[in-house]
Order: structure tokens, then C-alpha cells, then sequence
């Protein structure tokens, strides 16, 4: 049977490898990158990253039906639920990497690091989340 991975370590991992897109292929020339192709691999990579920590702490997919996705607002709904002060940086996170790098392809330097900015807030976020739902399983 195949292991199961740790969810904040792959949702990490996601993260950089967003990066290290952007730094060898996005070709950064002054203050912008000069590929949109994958300024928009990069960010689709940083928020899938993201998804996979909230995945692991926020009931999202339980409720859904079979075969159906859940929306950016029903993420807003279980993170205020959770911790209502998160549902800001979320929809900033959701708003930087997915529309404006993942579809746009902004080639703004410091629009897509404050998007990866972003993106880490959650995770870490989601981490210490996690920790808390370990231990308290253990317990």
C-alpha cells in the first residue's frame, strides 16, 4: 500500500517548485518577468499548494457531492468557521496566485512574491493547524 504523504510537507513542496519555476524559466528582467507562460505555472502551482494544506485542516471535500469541486467560497465559509481572521489572507491568496498569476500571468516581480507571501501565510497556517489536529488525536 502506498504511504501516505504529509500534507504540509507536500503543500511546502508545491511552493517551491512554484519558485524554482519562476526563478530558472519565468526569466526575471528588472522589476518584472519576462515568460507569462510560467509566471501562470507558477501561481496555478503555489494555490494548488495552498489547497493541499487547507485540504488537510478544513472539512471542504466531506461536504461536497461525488465528482464536484468546491469554489473559493466554500473555502471562505469553512476558514470562518475555523478562524475567521484567515479569510482575508485566503481570498488574497486566492485572488494573487490563482486569478492574477494563474490566469492573468501578471509579470509584476512584486505582485508575484507578495502572491508566494501569501501563499505561505497559509500553509504555515495550515501547518500549525495540523500539529494541533495530531496532537489531539494522539490524546
Amino acid at each position: 500500500m502506498k504511504e501516505k504523504k504529509h500534507p504540509i510537507l507536500e503543500a511546502e513542496r508545491y511552493l517551491d517548485n512554484a519558485r524554482e519555476i519562476l526563478s530558472t524559466k519565468a526569466g526575471k528582467d528588472g522589476p518584472y518577468y519576462s515568460d507569462k507562460k510560467y509566471v501562470r505555472m507558477a501561481g496555478n502551482t503555489a494555490w494548488n499548494g495552498v489547497l493541499v494544506a487547507l485540504d488537510a485542516v478544513l472539512p471542504v471535500r466531506e461536504k461536497l457531492k461525488p465528482k464536484s469541486r468546491p469554489s473559493i467560497e466554500t473555502y471562505e465559509e469553512e476558514m470562518s468557521k475555523c478562524d475567521s481572521k484567515m479569510t482575508r489572507p485566503l481570498y488574497n491568496a486566492y485572488q494573487l496566485l490563482h486569478l492574477h498569476m494563474g490566469y492573468d500571468g501578471v509579470l509584476d516581480y512584486k505582485s508575484v512574491q507578495s502572491g508566494l507571501e501569501k501563499a505561505k501565510i497559509m500553509v504555515d497556517w495550515a501547518g500549525k493547524q495540523y500539529s494541533r489536529m495530531q496532537r489531539t488525536a494522539v490524546v
